[in-house]
């Protein structure tokens, strides 16, 4: 069944928007009396029935309302945006099927793209979210400064992986499940040596993916798939 998003459903907005009215009425057909599911991005699935068929409104009525089960972990990848766009948008549209909570685009001192395109990124991650048919919509800031993301206190469990073939701990062996994650991950010419040093000083415990050198989108995507591994029962 095809996923419909309509972030406002608890403030009582029961209507598709209309890029979503039209792709249910023009491209799937729909009519009045279809069942459709609909979420909101906040965790909560709604299987709803179809009460007119509008290609730029399309009204719905609620029949029931799920709740996502939560988990007990979180996955916060803090990533430097790729020179090539292209890249970045894959990275952001596998992370969200994957199941990230957060991403955070941070400028390094080796990065070497400032502009972004945060709408477009943001279309990506809901276009994942509904195809993955997850009910909860990751959230994407930034760029921020890598100083400023040091000072995120949320985390229990704060990584940066780095390219060091001398550094023995890889994530998957010294990341504990249950935890509020988050992994930095640089650009292709890699952390600095002051900015390693500074989130040593941050208490961000250096970590390994593997013995390969990945890219830069390619390491986010392992950084979540072992993480996600971790908590896997």
């Amino acid at each position: 069944m095809n996923l419909f998003y309509q972030p406002r459903i608890q403030e009582g907005v029961h209507y598709l928007e209309p890029e979503e009215s039209r792709h249910s009425t023009k491209v799937l057909r729909m009519k009045v009396g279809d069942r459709i599911q609909i979420t909101d991005g906040k965790g909560f699935l709604y299987n709803a029935l179809i009460t007119k068929a509008d290609a730029t409104q399309c009204l719905f009525v609620i029949q029931e309302t799920v709740q996502e089960p939560l988990r007990n972990y979180h996955i916060h990848i803090g990533i430097a945006p790729t020179k090539n766009a292209d890249r970045l948008e894959w990275f952001v549209e596998k992370a969200v099927e994957l199941g990230v909570d957060e991403i955070t685009l941070i400028n390094c001192e080796h990065s070497e793209r400032t502009h972004l395109k945060f709408e477009r990124l943001q279309k990506i991650a809901i276009s994942a979210m509904k195809q993955s048919l997850r009910s909860t919509l990751p959230s994407i800031s930034g760029p921020v400064a890598f100083s400023e993301i040091m000072h995120d206190t949320s985390a229990s469990a704060k990584f940066i992986a780095c390219v060091d073939p001398n550094n023995p701990d890889h994530l998957k062996d010294i990341a504990a499940a249950n935890s509020k994650y988050m992994v930095l991950i640089g650009p292709e010419g890699d952390f600095s040596k002051n900015e390693l040093q500074m989130a040593s000083a941050y208490n961000f415990q250096r970590v390994s993916l593997g013995s390969i050198r990945l890219r830069t989108e390619t390491a986010g995507l392992v950084a979540c798939h072992i993480l996600n591994l971790v908590n896997t029962p």
